[in-house]
């Protein structure tokens, strides 16, 4: 990704297609730096170990059978979603392992003990992890990427507590129904969970207390949070909020700055992030996206909004059959099917959003659909027809949830 947008921008200098001050203006755009900084928070989580405490804390508090315990591994992904936003990162790098060893401890491996509990963890929390992405507006790397899309073609702001506000209600309605829709699937052979408890209390009694890294990150992201719960009052923006809590990262040697160097997932995403925000702009300028939009959905002028908005939604999920990354789907897609739906007449801030929390869902119904499922499938205990079969399953769930009780709940809010 990166090295395609260094060539892009290449090619609209050498081609005189756009001036060099444009060329460059993505790496001034505020929401390119909020997505750089979250991705420095996720190492700074991953290094201290409080991302793998918090959720064994989980397991130990909640695991009184598997339905519990599956929750406690949903629980866990949600409260690290703000901060690490990457479902590769903090499902297959933090959750994945966790269940992983959870798994192993019921003596459930892939093939006929898969039946124990270990395919049912393996799933919820696969699907656990692109719900909490879809919760967050810094929950997924392209969410502030999807911002930007909104701000420049609907013009509305998808601010972090519009888009939390918006998603709160159909999202933890998902996170609850859907671990319970796996378990009447995959019911576990295994009753008594004990084991995974004693499993995360040794597991605590390893790490220790919290050490003193892990008290300064805890109190920093809080803070953090509170600024962007906070930001429409105090007028500070997101990103400089998210840049204090990593200053105070530094200053107070949570994390050294060769660290922060080291972290190659924040600079490989600060350069291709940057130049496509620039093009998205420059597209939506000249007109492009907009005259593709009428082209392609022109056919369905006339229809009633509701019905133009389940349709660009239901194409847009099972367009990502095609995609094996979520941001290459929203980069190449989403654009246009915004502009697709305001000009159906669907109200703007529903049609952002709808797409927004979509971009998200879609990732389930494949094992290739987002960085963490190959992940997880790859552990070995679902086989592919199944995972495939599920996830399309959940997709339909979804549709009911965020496209049923979600729009409602926007009127609700007042969001259209």
């Amino acid at each position: 990704m990166g090295a395609s947008t260094l060539i892009a921008m290449a090619v609209l200098a050498l081609t005189r297609s756009l001036p060099p001050e444009q060329i460059l203006s993505g790496f001034s755009n505020l929401t390119v730096w909020l997505i750089f900084t979250a991705f420095l928070f996720a190492r700074a989580v991953t290094t201290t170990g409080l991302g793998s405490r918090i959720g064994y804390l989980f397991i130990r508090r909640f695991a009184r059978n598997p339905l519990t315990l599956g929750y406690s591994l949903a629980a866990a992904d949600v409260v690290l979603a703000p901060f690490v936003p990457s479902d590769t990162a903090r499902g297959g790098g933090v959750v994945f392992p966790i269940t992983l060893s959870v798994a192993r401890a019921f003596d459930s491996h892939p093939g006929p003990s898969s039946r124990r509990i270990g395919d049912f963890l393996i799933l919820t929390a696969f699907h656990a992890t692109y719900t909490a992405s879809a919760i967050f507006l810094t929950g997924m790397a392209a969410n502030p990427l999807i911002a930007e899309f909104a701000h420049n073609i609907a013009k509305v702001d998808l601010t972090w507590i519009r888009w939390f506000g918006a998603s709160v209600v159909p999202g933890f309605l998902t996170l609850l129904i859907v671990p319970y829709i796996i378990y009447f699937f995959f019911r576990p052979e295994i009753r008594d969970t004990e084991p995974a408890r004693l499993f995360a209390i040794r597991e605590l009694q390893r790490m220790g207390p919290l050490k003193r890294s892990e008290w300064r990150l805890l109190t920093i992201m809080v803070a953090v949070m509170i600024g962007w719960i906070t930001s429409p009052w105090h007028g500070i923006p997101n990103t400089f909020v998210a840049l204090g809590g990593l200053s105070a990262i530094l200053l107070l040697n949570i994390l050294s700055w060769d660290d922060l160097l080291a972290e190659h997932k924040a600079w490989d995403a600060l350069v291709w992030f940057a130049p496509l925000v620039m093009m998205s702009e420059a597209l939506n300028g000249a007109g492009v996206i907009k005259f593709f939009s009428s082209k392609l959905f022109g056919q369905m002028q006339g229809w009633h909004w509701a019905l133009i908005l389940f349709i660009l939604v239901l194409s847009y999920i099972y367009i990502h059959y095609s995609f094996a990354s979520m941001t290459a789907h929203i980069t190449a897609l989403y654009p246009g099917f915004l502009g697709a739906a305001l000009a159906g007449g669907v109200p703007p801030l529903m049609a952002a959003l709808s797409l927004a929390f979509f971009s998200n869902l879609n990732a389930g119904i494949t094992h290739y659909g987002t960085g963490s499922a190959p992940v997880y499938f790859g552990a070995g205990y679902v086989a592919q027809p199944t995972w495939w079969r599920i996830g399309f399953m959940i997709s339909i769930v979804n549709i009911v949830i965020w496209l049923g009780v979600g729009i409602w709940w926007w009127k609700l809010v007042g969001l259209w």
